[in-house]
């Protein structure tokens, strides 16, 4: 069931979108978007029954690795090169008042 479109929608779309269209272009994209709906119907068409939903292309498995802390802590280096530091933490300056 291709879902129908209407030029008062692409109209809308456009406004949402801050694009400003002319009559033809809205017309192209009228054309492109009743494409695209057209072939999302084919895709619904398709029979799936017993197809087991995936998350990726290819089966996959992540490795996985000890949750370890690897870095040694060197906040202290790091905030020697800041302006302004207190409590350990980067002061920065008020930019709403």
């Amino acid at each position: 069931m291709t879902m129908a479109l209407t030029l008062a929608d692409v109209a809308r779309i456009a406004h949402l979108a801050r694009l400003d269209l002319d009559a033809a272009e809205a017309e192209t994209v009228l054309g492109k978007l009743q494409s695209i709906f057209t072939l999302i119907d084919a895709l619904d068409a398709a029979d799936t029954t017993g197809v087991e939903p995936m998350a990726h292309a290819q089966d996959l498995a992540m490795p996985l690795r000890d949750d370890v802390v690897t870095e040694t802590d060197q906040h202290a280096v790091f905030q020697r090169g800041a302006p302004a530091v207190a409590d350990d933490l980067y002061l920065v300056p008020k930019v709403i008042e």
